[in-house]
């Protein structure tokens, strides 16, 4: 999978040949981009807004190691005072964990981020926008965003799939978020010419549930199989597009399908019975899996994560021995 070679400037000094709002690249991930050894992007949203202090730290640094362990390189993206910065210092991945009042950054988010000097950690869209932007081809997370439930009334789907669609990244996730409508979400993907490939399955996996009931055309079962795809997908060329590769949850990590889809079943008419509608929605129903489930929901999205951010960093050992 060719990688884009780095800005060779160093990444902290500014003169006015350099470009304040260019990502910077940590020295580890800017020598690796330039000679070995392969990159995996990690998003920071999960760090910051997804996980209880201080256990979003040791997740954090557990999930660097998973990629280390698997000889690549791990490139968490997040933005402090105003600069992007794809790979964190152990300083600045401890300020991402720690401090309250860092913001969530979708793509959209970034510009103004950049020009207030804000700090925010990134969702899916902004992870994958700065990663293909330094050069990286692979990208895991937890689960996607898509369209929501109800989509005739508030038109709400996630800026992920939009960009999704105009960034040729590999993107290692367990599907979509359960509480979504996932047949509109991958009828929408699609339409967007997004390419999906099912792990080891033959169904676009449920993130808390190892399947959510629909089936994928399209199955792998090795990284190197992954690889095969990404160079076919490269030599034909044509308009950019990520290629989603879902990665089921392991069966015995996952939550119980039956306690997930009474409690979802609840929550849903909850949030009717309440009026909650909009971007509510989604963080109301994520609050109630993770209370009534007694915390099992959080414990199968992190089994989800750390099966994708070990099997992207597979895929980008492959893709490396491949070139």
């Amino acid at each position: 999978m060719p990688q884009n070679p780095p800005d060779q400037r160093p990444a902290d000094t500014k003169t006015p040949e350099t470009n304040a709002y260019e990502p910077v690249l940590s020295a580890e991930v800017r020598a690796a981009l330039s000679a070995g050894p392969p990159v995996v992007a990690l998003e920071s949203t999960i760090i910051a807004h997804g996980l209880p202090r201080p256990r979003n730290l040791s997740v954090a640094r557990e999930l660097e190691g998973i990629v280390r362990s698997a000889g690549a390189v791990p490139a968490t993206v997040a933005v402090l005072d105003g600069r992007a910065h794809v790979g964190l210092s152990e300083d600045q991945l401890e300020r991402i964990a720690g401090d309250p009042g860092v913001r969530k950054l979708g793509h959209r988010d970034l510009a103004p981020a950049l020009a207030a000097g804000a700090s925010g950690a990134t969702t899916v869209s902004a992870t994958a926008f700065l990663a293909a932007r330094a050069g990286i081809g692979v990208f895991a997370t937890g689960g996607l965003g898509g369209v929501h439930r109800e989509w005739s009334e508030n038109q709400d789907e996630s800026a992920d799939l939009r960009l999704l669609a105009r960034t040729g990244i590999t993107v290692v996730c367990a599907g979509v978020k359960s509480i979504l409508d996932v047949p509109a979400t991958l009828q929408r993907l699609e339409t967007l010419g997004v390419g999906i490939v099912g792990y080891g399955t033959g169904h676009f996996p449920g993130f808390y549930l190892s399947s959510s009931g629909e089936p994928v055309d399209w199955t792998v079962r090795s990284p190197e199989e992954v690889v095969e795809v990404i160079r076919a997908k490269e030599a034909l060329g044509g308009p950019p597009a990520a290629l989603i590769v879902a990665n089921p949850v392991a069966a015995q990590d996952q939550l119980d399908p039956a306690l997930h889809d009474r409690v979802l079943a609840e929550a849903l008419d909850a949030c009717r019975e309440r009026g909650i509608s909009g971007q509510g929605v989604t963080p109301f129903l994520l609050d109630q899996l993770m209370r009534r489930t007694g915390g099992a929901s959080l414990e199968a999205n992190l089994a989800a994560v750390r099966g994708n951010v070990a099997l992207a960093a597979r895929i980008a050992v492959a893709a490396a021995v491949a070139r």
